[in-house]
């Protein structure tokens, strides 16, 4: 069962299952006490542990998947499709353009300066679905539309961890955020340190990256934060282990626990909120923004290519490809839907109800141009 999470499409099929199970039971009968169970905060006395079960799931659960998606950057940055700056070049731009046109639609529709805090909503693009859709349909693609899509995605979390960091910082405590430093300075130290024995250094890096966790939770920065810091100074090898033994975890269990928690939307509260320019601004943007911007970017890039290289550059069919399965967001999008309207949960619901639907109808549409671009390749 493990190893069967390893696949790209497994961990797609999981993610959707998860989110149409959340959002199904969230309009059942039992679904407000779901959803209470969620968003419960136990009478611990202790601030710290005061965390509903939704907010171990987004803070405490989502920092792995942050931690493998870190190692999986730097590996990129170092080793992969990243490793010089004549190849990062074209994913570079083209998840620039996937962010800014997507954020300027959003802004374009949304006119409301209270509202205008979710224009982050939908710049993110999904890596386990958008590799998934890959797998499943594009098998007759050229290995090169797998690896710009996943340098694309990866540069895509790069800029959403970013976005989280500089924009959902609330309230910075700057005590507990410098001990954190020397903590995760510590943490990489050790993972490059091969004299002690691996069960004492394995210890020791989680006790060294639990309590960096805690630091950064207590700092007011959003806790993924630290699972991001940790993976970008984890050792090579040691990271390459820990992402191999995390990966059908994060999957199969982080992912599809992060999707149905988020999708707990009960479908009338989010109309009572009205489905208005938040829902269609992240409803259009997604899908749309992000085929135009990630396009633009692709073209743009390959214009700025020197000739002798344009003939190895994605052709079009293949660009569109990449730049319709970008406009699935999911996972940080809901994660971007809950931090951008945070205590206020008709515009979560509108918006979490907008990313599963923009997302959606990216999937039908990459589905399909995907399926039809690996058979006229084929």
């Amino acid at each position: 069962m493990v190893q069967l999470f390893r696949s790209e499409r497994a961990a797609a099929i999981a993610l959707a299952v998860s989110a149409i199970a959340g959002l199904a039971l969230a309009n059942s009968p039992a679904g407000r006490t779901v959803i209470g169970i969620r968003d419960a905060h136990p009478a611990t006395g202790v601030a710290l542990f005061d965390l509903s079960p939704g907010h171990w799931i987004a803070d405490g659960l989502l920092a792995l998947f942050f931690l493998v998606a870190a190692i999986e950057l730097r590996h990129e940055l170092t080793r992969g499709e990243l490793d010089t700056p004549r190849k990062a070049l074209a994913p570079a731009v083209a998840a620039t353009g996937g962010v800014v046109v997507p954020a300027l639609v959003y802004l374009a529709i949304v006119r409301d300066p209270a509202q205008n805090v979710g224009w982050p909503i939908p710049t993110a693009t999904d890596i386990a679905f958008a590799l998934g859709v890959l797998a499943l349909l594009g098998r007759g693609l050229p290995r090169r539309v797998r690896a710009f899509l996943l340098a694309l995605a990866v540069l895509d979390d790069l800029i959403a961890i970013a976005i989280i960091a500089m924009f959902f910082t609330r309230e910075l405590q700057p005590v507990p955020l410098l001990l954190a430093v020397p903590l995760i300075a510590a943490f990489g130290w050790l993972s490059a340190r091969r004299t002690l024995p691996a069960p004492v250094r394995i210890a020791l890096l989680v006790v060294l990256g639990v309590a960096s966790w805690l630091l950064v939770l207590l700092s007011g920065v959003h806790a993924t934060i630290a699972g991001v810091a940790l993976g970008l100074v984890f050792a090579a090898g040691p990271a390459g282990r820990a992402r191999h033994a995390l990966e059908p975890w994060v999957n199969g269990l982080v992912l599809p626990l992060f999707a149905f928690s988020a999708s707990l939307v009960i479908v009338p509260e989010a109309r009572e909120g009205g489905l208005g320019a938040v829902f269609w601004a992240v409803l259009v943007a997604l899908p749309l923004g992000k085929l135009v911007g990630i396009t633009a970017g692709a073209l743009l890039a390959r214009r700025m290519a020197p000739a002798a290289e344009r003939a190895t550059a994605l052709r079009m069919p293949e660009v569109l490809v990449v730049a319709t399965l970008g406009g699935v967001g999911f996972t940080i999008s809901l994660l971007m839907a809950e931090l951008a309207f945070r205590g206020e949960s008709p515009l979560v619901a509108s918006a979490t109800l907008a990313v599963l639907t923009g997302s959606l109808v990216a999937l039908v549409v990459g589905g399909v141009t995907t399926a039809v671009v690996a058979r006229l390749s084929s």
